[in-house]
């Protein structure tokens, strides 16, 4: 059961707050998040730390270092097969529990409306 699929969080103005995130990295370092992304979605629920935590609520961190610098991508999942990332941020000593709060905040729009609020991602 580990294949999911990962779709990115879509704001009701067609933002993808992912998306965006991933564009502003060098590209050097959009490339290692993309490759954890797509490890991600060949393991799901079996991607266990230090790759991958549960903070809270519901929400996990993706974990990716490169050279000195931590980068999270915030993720839920919505059934046992789809894993929702949200956003991504730089983390400095711990991820700020403002970022864990607008990932809860976006989980539940997702789930009120998962049709409304999801962008399919494709490595």
């Amino acid at each position: 059961m580990p294949h999911v699929q990962v779709v990115f969080y879509v704001e009701d103005d067609g933002s993808v707050p992912m998306c965006d995130w991933l564009d502003g990295l060098q590209p050097k370092h959009r490339a290692k998040c993309l490759k954890w992304l797509g490890i991600l979605k060949a393991l799901g629920h079996d991607l266990r730390r230090p790759e991958s935590d549960y903070l809270r609520d519901g929400i996990h961190e993706l974990r990716v270092r490169f050279q000195h610098l931590n980068y999270r991508m915030l993720y839920f999942f919505h059934g046992n097969r789809v894993v929702v990332l949200t956003h991504g941020l730089r983390k400095e000593k711990e991820v700020h529990p403002r970022e864990i709060d607008r990932a809860v905040s976006l989980k539940k729009k997702f789930e009120a409306g998962p049709k409304t609020h999801a962008f399919q991602w494709e490595p």
